[in-house]
């Protein structure tokens, strides 16, 4: 499979915690799909402290993965919102 773009996406979305409202990060997404994963160099500013552990409320929200051959964090479902 091809690797993700490398130019990346201009739209820039909020993820937020469901369970807290806590901002976690700013993320460069493609598409108008859900968020099922969010590739780790497209990541503008990360405001979490342990990588897919929500800071606020120690909720896990995802996992560290390798999809295409390129670091990312699988999104548990429904542990996340994005605006």
């Amino acid at each position: 499979m091809a690797k993700p773009s490398a130019k990346g996406p201009i739209r820039t979305v909020q993820i937020f915690c469901v369970k807290c409202k806590f901002q976690l990060f700013k993320y460069r997404k493609g598409g108008k799909g859900a968020l099922v994963k969010c590739f780790k160099e497209r990541i503008v500013e990360d405001y979490t402290i342990e990588e897919g552990v929500c800071p606020s409320c120690n909720a896990q929200f995802a996992r560290s993965a390798m999809i295409r051959g390129v670091p990312a964090l699988k999104i548990v479902g429904g542990k996340v919102h994005m605006k």
